[in-house]
């Protein structure tokens, strides 16, 4: 058996029985402690249905993955292999437990119908209120157990109100009292961040000064757009007319961060959201050929990048293909050349971006599919005013800052600038 040794507190927690909400910091341990504990509850008893859910899916396999990996590690035997063996949503052991992995969606109408057992809910913050009308009958026939775990996303939501509910077991885990901390990183992060965002990110407290940018009203009210209307609204009805193409991309590096590509259509001067495309662990050379394989798809006129940090290799290689070399501009938040001499030079704030895209929602200039990992990024974005002015900040921002790119290009047509 691998041994795992424990926090105090994950010690705390897999000793404790009954409902469990804990919120903490970034980078303690929750969700390790978590997976051992729904692993050691599968596999000790029978026949038990566990279900793992977060607002997306990503976020929900990343707990399941680790609750897989604990049980391959020390109960192999137990899982059972052929046509019933694992796949990226469901574990089915031999003693006829059953561990499921589900994101929510926008309103959890995906996850209705199941009774369970033990319901787990990563990011719990971030789950749309909703959903939990569609969760809680699940446990009413089997009398279950909630284990919510997340960092805070503000005062007032299910998450916080179960944080202060009696009959729940509440833990807070600060990532500065983590025995396994990194006190560089975490005095850089202190430096790098505002109080209220270090507060909320590292010390896991219920912020209420954090406003979130764009309402969840708003957000909604933007998200009209269904697949079959979008296909039909670009490529029926828009080619009479000569709509314009755009693509805003978003990079990341090898890791947990997602590289994103969001395509949309202008026509008459409104945006409607056409592919969103969201890759894991890319080299450049593949997010490089994926921007390649959209443009001879969609003819973008503008292909918008962040060319800071690993962007800046896609940036020149796209300067160096003959077929996307006049199209590609450089959106970094910082400054950009408007000038063949590139003497000239426009400040771009990310607040100018974001306020661009806060200001077509307002107006119904832009609309979007229904989609929830657009709906998680725009939900997290958050703004602070400060002495220095405002500040935007997020935690799952990756759709978002590729969208505020490829947003853009209606304030872009106005500007006489100069195009690679």
């Amino acid at each position: 058996m691998a041994k795992i040794e424990l926090d105090e507190w994950q010690n705390d927690v897999m000793d404790t029985d009954g409902n469990i909400v804990l919120r903490s910091g970034r980078q303690v341990g929750k969700s390790t402690v978590i997976s051992i504990k729904a692993a050691e509850y599968a596999v000790k008893h029978k026949g038990k249905t566990i279900l793992v859910i977060a607002s997306v899916e990503r976020q929900a396999q990343l707990l399941f993955e680790k609750t897989l990996s604990y049980i391959h590690d020390n109960y192999k035997s137990y899982i059972k292999r052929g046509r019933e063996r694992p796949t990226k949503h469901k574990l089915t052991l031999t003693n006829g437990s059953i561990i499921h992995c589900l994101p929510t969606g926008l309103s959890g109408y995906g996850i209705r119908g199941y009774t369970v057992d033990l319901l787990i809910a990563d990011e719990a913050a971030f789950i749309p209120e909703d959903v939990w009308t569609a969760v809680t009958p699940m446990l009413a026939v089997s009398r279950g157990t909630i284990i919510l775990l997340s960092t805070p996303f503000g005062r007032g939501g299910y998450f916080y109100r179960c944080f202060n509910d009696p009959s729940f077991t509440s833990f807070h885990v600060s990532s500065e009292d983590c025995p396994r901390k990194n006190q560089v990183f975490l005095d850089q992060e202190k430096t790098r961040m505002t109080k209220l965002q270090y507060a909320q990110e590292y010390l896991g407290e219920f912020v209420d000064e954090l406003m979130q940018f764009f309402p969840n009203d708003l957000i909604d009210k933007c998200m009209t757009l269904g697949d079959e209307e979008v296909s039909n609204s670009t490529t029926t009805s828009f080619s009479s007319s000569h709509p314009s193409t755009y693509l805003g991309v978003d990079v990341a590096h090898m890791g947990g961060d997602e590289t994103v590509l969001f395509t949309i259509t202008e026509q008459e001067k409104i945006l409607y959201e056409t592919e969103l495309k969201i890759q894991t662990e890319t080299r450049i050379t593949d997010t490089v050929r994926d921007i390649i394989i959209a443009d001879r798809k969609y003819k973008y006129r503008n292909i918008y990048i962040d060319d800071g940090g690993m962007g800046v290799g896609v940036f020149d290689m796209l300067l160096e293909n003959t077929q996307t070399r006049r199209k590609v501009i450089a959106i970094n938040n910082s400054s950009r050349a408007l000038d063949r001499e590139k003497k000239r030079r426009k400040k771009l704030l990310k607040e100018d971006l974001y306020n661009n895209l806060l200001t077509l929602m307002e107006q119904g200039s832009i609309r979007l599919k229904k989609n929830n990992n657009t709906r998680q990024s725009l939900r997290s974005v958050q703004c602070e005013f400060t002495e220095r002015g405002m500040r935007i900040y997020g935690k799952y921002t990756h759709v978002a800052e590729a969208l505020i790119r490829a947003a853009w290009c209606l304030r872009e047509k106005s500007l006489n600038i100069y195009i690679y």
